[in-house]
């Protein structure tokens, strides 16, 4: 076992280094690496930005740098390898305090840079030093800015705001950051994560005044920085002063950039690896010199010391060395506990009032994420899973045949194990306290982010929204076709699809699900249950759920994530009709959500619009599967053939003419002749 961990020691070692972008990581004495520019200056290992002076600012002061000052790491870091095309990622950490003059108004505040021309900034006030209208076409440059001066002409939304600035001081994603709980002119030491994943073309920000990175970003934005990456760049940070006056300080600051291919991620070297500024003297930061990672640093500082054909062929044949024993002994062994998707079949545990009390510090209002009929769904913390969802259901009702917390309880614990729904953690059913676990899922719900996230600034790109429609087309799929009973979900809706952090969909909310065996002869009808504009008319009408009414909720999502509309708008138009009208005048495309701006694969947009009006065929017999639908997105399957215009809605069975199953209807609710075309359902649901 000690061999075997060694081995992945090694392996994880070597994977490391990048050698396409050699200025993966860098430990320096800041004194020599560190290019200083304007009033900037080094003082107790730390940078100085600016320096404090009178107010109002007058012209004697700062005269040569008019209150800038500007930090940059000594040598150029790769971003970019034109032969092959590829970007780099990267990953920022760095602490920092802006120490505001007693008796002046705040500085204009200061800004992580990454530029392309090192002695490019601009004395304007407000533009904390960084490149100003006049930037050269042939320069480019990156900031996170933390902003503490508001003009509106340059679209400020505070003089306390976090924005994203990609060649233009005019920040394309901003928040204030008092909303989120931090002062950035407060004095305070502030320490701040900044995650660029060239794969899924996002970059996000987490800010805190502890030095562990909390859960959630408070900033995250969809941005394609491959455009504005040039071969290398330079690494830093501005600040200016303006006509305010502060300090602003930065240090420990620690940066790497990966690519997609490297075994490493931010989210494995985030609290580990080597720091361009950091000091022995601070246990919290523990990676300099004298301490016990001292010999990784000298290794690292011997590894990016060597050059040369050499020192690459050695490197590639211990990587290729240590992956044949590692892929062996892994054929050998195997990897116990874990399913073969490579996923841990974790078994829900059921947990004490106490640790659900403890986790979502007694049910406080301020954890609040997620308000539903019968529950309400907490952020947590457990020791045993990291952050959970805690969906605590309400005591009312529990008598009742039909129970949210048992219905979704007796699905779930079944241990549906799909890479595409969300995972049940453990249960509570104690005193007073109903509450089943969940993963937690950072970028919430696909409704949010659609149609109530602009100000956070969360922007899905076609590519995403194709793959979490898919996703939820796979976790459907398992549920009708792959599981040893059949489910029927009954509310497939966008509130009900939650995205990770890679914006991958998981479908959650079981309280409405149905089961049924395979083999069952018997459906009952049901009082119909759901969300206007997602329910199948035949359900409506009928109140019995079958695999076609979830087909049909899945078709209006569909509708729903390529048209950037709500199923039913606030005038109550509805959705399906909507781009139904745009087929019938041969004008399908024109129903694309108007904030893609074009950017997306004009064909691939057509097929989830067909595919989503074949869905929602009044027909059910006409709709296809949950698997079909898939492979017709993913081109594996013809395109559905349309009717020219959209077709009445007619009422007939949901079961097939040659099945046994009979419909249990309370009452004599055959529609009559009259009855056969109606255009909307006739009962009442909610």
């Amino acid at each position: 076992m000690r061999s075997f961990s060694f081995l992945c020691f090694l392996l994880s070692f070597f994977l490391l280094f990048d050698f396409s972008f050699p200025s993966l990581s860098v430990s320096f004495l800041p004194d020599r690496n560190i290019t200083l520019y304007g009033d900037a200056h080094l003082r107790n290992n730390a940078i100085i930005l600016t320096q404090p002076h009178t107010c109002p600012a007058s012209s004697s002061s700062s005269s040569s740098s008019n209150g800038v000052g500007k930090a940059l790491y000594l040598y150029p870091i790769r971003f970019l390898d034109p032969l092959t095309n590829t970007t780099a990622s990267f990953f920022c950490r760095f602490s920092f305090s802006i120490i505001r003059s007693p008796l002046c108004s705040s500085g204009d505040g200061m800004a992580f840079l990454i530029t392309s021309n090192a002695d490019s900034f601009s004395l304007s006030k407000g533009y904390m030093g960084l490149p100003g209208p006049a930037l050269n076409p042939q320069d480019s440059f990156i900031a996170v800015e933390f902003d503490t001066s508001s003009d509106p002409s340059l679209g400020d939304i505070s003089s306390n705001h976090i924005g994203i600035d990609v060649n233009t001081i005019v920040s394309f994603a901003a928040i204030d950051a008092v909303s989120v709980g931090i002062d950035i002119q407060s004095g305070r030491q502030i320490t701040a994560w900044i995650e660029y994943s060239d794969s899924s073309k996002l970059i996000q920000v987490w800010v805190s005044y502890f030095h562990v990175r909390p859960p959630s970003p408070i900033l995250v934005a969809q941005v394609d920085l491959s455009e504005s990456f040039k071969e290398y760049m330079h690494v830093g940070f501005s600040a200016s002063n303006g006509q305010g006056s502060a300090v602003h300080i930065v240090d420990h600051w620690w940066f790497k950039t990966y690519t997609t291919l490297s075994s490493v991620t931010p989210r494995d070297t985030s609290e580990k690896g080597d720091c361009l500024m950091c000091y022995p003297e601070n246990p919290m930061y523990n990676y300099g010199p004298g301490t016990q990672n001292g010999w990784k640093k000298q290794l690292l500082e011997m590894a990016l010391g060597l050059g040369g054909l050499a020192a690459f062929t050695v490197s590639i044949t211990v990587v290729l060395f240590v992956i044949i024993i590692f892929f062996a002994m892994k054929k050998g062994k195997g990897v116990g506990g874990r399913t073969k998707e490579g996923r841990i079949n974790r078994v829900p545990r059921r947990l004490s009032i106490n640790e659900i009390r403890t986790a979502t510090m007694g049910f406080h209002r301020s954890r609040i994420i997620g308000q539903g009929a019968s529950a309400t769904v907490f952020k947590g913390y457990l020791s045993s899973c990291g952050l959970v969802a805690v969906k605590r259901f309400d005591q009312a009702g529990i008598e009742c045949a039909r129970n949210p917390f048992i219905t979704e309880f007796a699905t779930m614990v079944g241990c549906l194990r799909h890479e595409n729904l969300v995972q049940l953690q453990g249960w509570c059913c104690e005193g007073t306290v109903l509450a089943l676990v969940y993963e937690y899922l950072p970028n919430g719900s696909l409704n949010e982010v659609l149609h109530k996230n602009s100000s956070s600034a969360i922007f899905l790109l076609w590519k995403q929204r194709l793959n979490i429609v898919l996703g939820v087309a796979s976790a459907l799929s398992y549920l009708h076709e792959e599981c040893e009973r059949q489910i029927i979900h009954r509310d497939v809706k966008a509130c009900n699809i939650l995205l990770d952090a890679e914006f991958n969909a998981k479908l959650g909310d079981f309280g409405l699900a149905v089961v049924y065996e395979h083999s069952s002869l018997m459906r009952a009808a049901t009082i119909p249950a759901g969300t206007t504009g997602y329910l199948a008319p035949e359900y409506v009408y009928y109140g019995v759920p079958s695999v076609k009414s979830d087909v049909y909720s899945f078709g209006v999502v569909m509708l729903e994530v390529a048209t950037g509309k709500r199923p039913v708008d606030d005038v109550g138009a509805v959705l399906v009709d909507r781009v139904w009208s745009f087929w019938e005048i041969g004008k399908l495309i024109e129903a694309a959500d108007s904030k893609l701006v074009g950017a997306f694969n004009t064909l691939e947009v057509e097929r989830m619009l067909m595919v989503g009006l074949s869905c929602v065929h009044p027909n059910h017999e006409n709709r296809p599967t949950v698997k079909e639908a898939a492979m017709i997105l993913r081109g594996e399957a013809p395109l559905p053939v349309l009717p020219q215009r959209k077709p009445a809605v007619g009422f007939q069975s949901v079961l097939s003419e040659d099945s046994d199953e009979t419909l249990n209807l309370a009452g004599d609710n055959s529609p009559s002749t009259d009855d056969a075309t109606w255009m909307t359902p006739r009962t009442h649901f909610g």
